[in-house]
């Protein structure tokens, strides 16, 4: 060290260091990622690729602007959010392009797409999908889990088909299989009266996880073997939930408590699901639900000033109209958490949280990291 360098700049340099550091095991995990060979990802919003924009009646889609506003091409893809969401990130972690939509590849002049995309990964994901089917608001709105999986027969035909059925199995036995689902059918929970005069909270939320229980199974039992799932965030956090008649804007606290009852539901039914099948599946539960929490409780240490209120929307918090070509919409998308008033992230959000996801830090993930999972 020079002699003159002042000891004050030398403490800077070095908070500098302590502030900048990334996540605990970011880079031994990247080698790691490249031998799992396809991600296969069913969900909702938070992962749809632009499904939605085939299906004829629906008006959750996000196909144009201010959404896509920093996508590649600045174009409108249909994803909610201003960039790359969650799943594209993961696709770039694991070095595979991203997944393209299944409807995008339906169609006679698309079997040669479509056979490819089946060995490197597949976004069965949509906007509003639940684990029930009636968890999107009205019919013909959403693709939800159930057909999702018939979806997924098809592209595991056209798998089997371009592999051959002994390579398709090895394939798949190392490929990674997202799901990001839970939310819709808890907000449609707290919309209708009449589901909570006829259940509990307790008892709506077992007979979710005991559905999707039964539908994981359905997917393990075609070769799948490596599960990511991802528990609910605070649904009561996001902008539109929020207390818009106070100075402080609290989250909802009946949404985050049926968040909460619904994760431990789902911890609980997938060790459960893992006892019944043994070797024959593995899984990495992340928690959503603590790390949303740990950037609202320090956005400035994950590089955030604005995590209540909505990046693209209007009214208070921009959370009373939704994302729309004429809405607000912040200059900088780097600091803010949410996208839109519906608490779809950010790409800094989503990369933020896959940093987590890719971490050696077992308070995000159990009962295996991402990077234990994939190894194994």
């Amino acid at each position: 060290m020079p002699a003159n360098m002042p000891l004050l700049t030398v403490f800077l340099l070095f908070l500098g260091l302590l502030w900048f550091a990334p996540i605990p095991g970011l880079e031994a995990a990247a080698g790691k990622l490249a031998s799992t060979p396809g991600v296969y990802v069913f969900g909702d919003s938070l992962v749809d690729a632009g499904n939605n924009n085939y299906l004829p009646f629906s008006l959750a889609k996000g196909n144009y602007p201010h959404n896509g506003v920093d996508f590649p091409k600045k174009k409108a893809t249909g994803r909610f959010c201003n960039g790359k969401n969650f799943a594209d990130v993961i696709a770039e972690k694991f070095g595979l392009p991203l997944m393209p939509p299944y409807l995008s590849l339906r169609g006679l002049l698309k079997w040669k797409k479509r056979e490819s995309a089946a060995v490197t990964g597949v976004n069965f994901a949509s906007g509003g999908a639940g684990i029930f089917d009636g968890s999107s608001q009205f019919p013909g709105q959403a693709i939800p889990l159930s057909q999702q999986l018939k979806h997924w027969l098809s592209v595991h035909k056209a798998l089997t088909r371009k592999l051959g059925p002994s390579n398709a199995q090895i394939h798949l036995s190392k490929s990674l299989f997202v799901v990001v689902i839970g939310s819709n059918d808890l907000l449609n929970y707290i919309r209708s009266s009449m589901l909570r005069k006829k259940s509990s909270p307790q008892q709506y939320t077992q007979s979710v996880v005991d559905r999707f229980k039964a539908q994981l199974k359905t997917i393990q039992e075609t070769g799948a073997r490596k599960f990511l799932i991802l528990g609910v965030a605070q649904l009561g956090c996001m902008p539109r939930r929020r207390e818009k008649n106070s100075t402080t804007h609290e989250c909802n606290k009946e949404a985050n408590m049926l968040a909460s009852l619904y994760n431990k539901a789902l911890i609980k039914m997938l060790q459960q699901l893992k006892e019944e099948l043994k070797s024959s599946m593995a899984y990495t539960y992340f928690d959503m639900f603590k790390s949303v929490h740990d950037i609202i409780s320090k956005p400035a240490h994950y590089g955030f000033s604005d995590v209540t209120s909505a990046c693209c929307g209007s009214g208070v918090l921009n959370a009373e109209f939704p994302c729309f070509p004429v809405s607000n919409l912040c200059s900088d998308r780097t600091k803010y958490l949410f996208w839109d008033p519906y608490g779809h992230p950010t790409e800094a959000a989503a990369r933020t949280i896959v940093d987590f996801v890719l971490s050696e830090d077992t308070q995000y993930s159990s009962p295996l990291t991402l990077t234990q999972l994939v190894s194994s």
